[in-house]
């Protein structure tokens, strides 16, 4: 290669850079051989490398990549984001502080995952699912809250907080409190045993059956042990709104980061609790980006927006409530 053209390039180049560098989409620029179609040439171009490729409808003006540079012609090279090679973020690992996006649980649970970092006044709470923190119902203020949980190795020595408040699950009824049907089912159990039968009755209650949140909140047993970013993602900007086709990010136990969006908004849906069954009004269903043991998570946007709390889903799909609605529901804010 003549070194006067490479040295003209280089001048060119070196004033280019900083102002490419500016544009949406660009994590690189270089030198090197222009492709064509799948051809490598021996035409020296500028080539700029962007996370990916985008519809020019897509681009401000401002961010699209001119065709030369001072006569030069530019390449332009699509390669994903460009990350150091770091030791890989483990959400089942212990973490010290912890942070959204990890295994934590109920100390009778599985494993469920931390979603927000949240408080009220100068208290600070993990937020995640009642059926993470509260064991779908069946836990007392005070539980041991474990970071990781117990499938993952968590252990009494790895209490985080403590149960602090939840949403109860509505599966349609609960344990009765009349007192005269409570006085039948003792006499008809009575009769029961006398027949020598094994079965028995108990009064039940008949409720609503519709939920609109499976969340609760553990109160942390020192600040010094949590932190408010998002493993991969980092910390909240804020809190948005779920709207149809918004873009969406996740950090969670099982999957780790993922991405999707939102399909359908304003969604009815019932939910499997291993055998029962509880109605949900008013959610949002999102792409396939979840597996079991995510439950908990956060959803934000690609503007780090919270956005929903994640609770349940399918091979297809991915179901959260607006985070707003939870965040009032208990009188929070985001921390940090």
């Amino acid at each position: 290669m003549n070194n006067d053209i490479l040295a003209q390039v280089r001048g060119i180049y070196s004033a280019a850079v900083p102002e490419l560098l500016t544009r949406r989409n660009v994590v690189a620029c270089g030198l090197g051989y222009k492709v064509r179609g799948t051809e490598q040439t021996d035409e020296l171009s500028l080539v700029v490398s962007v996370v990916r490729k985008m519809p020019v409808t897509e681009l401000a003006p401002r961010d699209l990549v001119p065709q030369a540079v001072d006569g030069f012609p530019t390449d332009v090279v699509e390669t994903g984001l460009i990350r150091a090679y770091l030791p890989p973020f483990d959400p089942k690992a212990r973490h010290r502080p912890a942070m959204p996006g990890v295994s934590i649980g109920h100390y009778r649970i599985t494993a469920g995952t931390f979603g927000l970092l949240v408080q009220r006044g100068d208290e600070l709470y993990i937020l995640s699912n009642n059926h993470v923190l509260a064991n779908s119902n069946d836990a007392h203020i005070g539980d041991a809250i474990w970071q990781p949980a117990p499938l993952d190795q968590g252990t009494p020595d790895d209490r985080i907080a403590t149960l602090a408040e939840f949403e109860p699950l509505d599966f349609g009824e609960q344990p009765g409190q009349c007192a005269i049907a409570q006085t039948v089912v003792q006499i008809l159990n009575a009769l029961a045993r006398l027949a020598g039968s094994t079965h028995r009755l108990a009064a039940v209650q008949k409720t609503p059956g519709e939920n609109l949140m499976d969340a609760a909140l553990a109160r942390v047993v020192a600040p010094e042990l949590v932190e408010a970013a998002i493993g991969d993602i980092g910390l909240p900007t804020g809190v948005g709104e779920p709207t149809l086709g918004l873009s969406l990010q996740k950090v969670g136990r099982t999957t780790g980061y993922t991405q999707g969006s939102v399909q359908q908004i304003n969604v009815t849906v019932n939910v499997d609790y291993q055998g029962k069954v509880a109605r949900f009004t008013d959610q949002i269903i999102a792409g396939q980006m979840s597996s079991p043991g995510d439950s908990g998570s956060a959803i934000l946007d690609m503007g780090r927006r919270a956005v929903g709390l994640l609770f349940a889903g399918s091979e297809q799909v991915t179901l959260f409530t607006p985070l707003q609605r939870v965040l009032d529901r208990f009188g929070l804010t985001l921390a940090g």
